[in-house]
Parts: structure tokens; C-alpha cells; sequence
């Protein structure tokens, strides 16, 4: 398993900062998720992951191309979640689904966040990666 070289470079950053400052990192990343575009307004094509303790959305599109899109959406005052959907958005918006499908699902304890984030919000965040590799995966597999 690997990681795309977006994502890699995320992860590096994190990896060096002291631990104070990946708190303050990971709530400048809650700031870099984009707003939902209109076929996505009423929630109803986003998948809820449940295993986030606050209303946590998203959708993978892959593309003739090969190409993944993401799409999250969870409220701004839940910035720690809203950060690894910037950290997602930041390494994996325009991957190729191998790229993302490799992604290891704990790739976030390199990253240091196990030190900063609690175990129920670190469940969460693998749950999104899984549900995010799920949809890619049943995407590529249906063509």
C-alpha cells in the first residue's frame, strides 16, 4: 500500500510538526473544504458515516478518466473531523483510484494524530477513508 504523493506530502508535515501544532494544523485544514456543489444541496447522494460522533457526509466520484473527486460535509463546528476532510480533500482530490484505493486505513498514525486526537474521533476518521475507498471501489469495479 502506498500513498499518493499529495497525501504524502500532508502527512510529512505533519509528521515533523511538534504536537502542539498539529492541533492548530488540523484546524487550518477544516478551513479548506469546499463548499458542496448544487447536486449535493439536499445531502440525499452523500453518504453519512455514522461512526462520527457529529453529521459527517461524503461522495467519491470517479471520472472516465480514472479520476477521483471527494465531496464532504460536516458542520464548522466540528473542525477536528472538518480537518481530516481538508487533509482528504488536500491529498486525495485528484487521485487515480488505484492512488486512493492504496491508501492504508491508519495512514493517519504516521501523521501523529493518534497523539492529538482521541480514539472515538480516530474511529471516525477511518471510518471516512474506508467509506470514501468503498465508493471508489465499487465505482471502478461496476464498469
Amino acid at each position: 500500500m502506498s500513498i499518493p504523493e499529495s497525501l504524502q506530502t500532508v502527512v510529512d508535515r505533519f509528521g515533523r510538526a511538534p504536537r502542539d501544532l498539529r492541533v492548530q494544523a488540523l484546524l487550518q485544514y477544516s478551513k479548506r473544504v469546499k463548499p458542496l456543489p448544487e447536486e449535493f444541496a439536499d445531502r440525499s447522494a452523500l453518504e453519512q458515516v455514522h461512526e462520527c460522533q457529529t453529521p459527517f457526509f461524503l461522495a467519491a466520484r470517479v471520472g472516465d478518466d480514472d479520476i477521483v473527486h471527494v465531496f464532504f460535509d460536516a458542520p464548522e463546528e466540528a473542525p477536528t473531523v472538518r480537518g481530516f476532510a481538508g487533509i482528504l480533500t488536500e491529498g486525495l482530490e485528484g487521485a487515480t483510484s488505484a492512488e486512493v484505493l492504496g491508501v492504508p486505513q491508519d495512514f493517519y498514525t504516521t501523521m501523529g494524530l493518534d497523539t492529538v486526537v482521541s480514539p472515538l474521533r480516530l474511529r471516525g476518521m477511518g471510518a471516512i477513508l474506508g467509506r470514501l475507498q468503498r465508493q471508489v471501489r465499487e465505482q471502478v469495479e461496476g464498469d
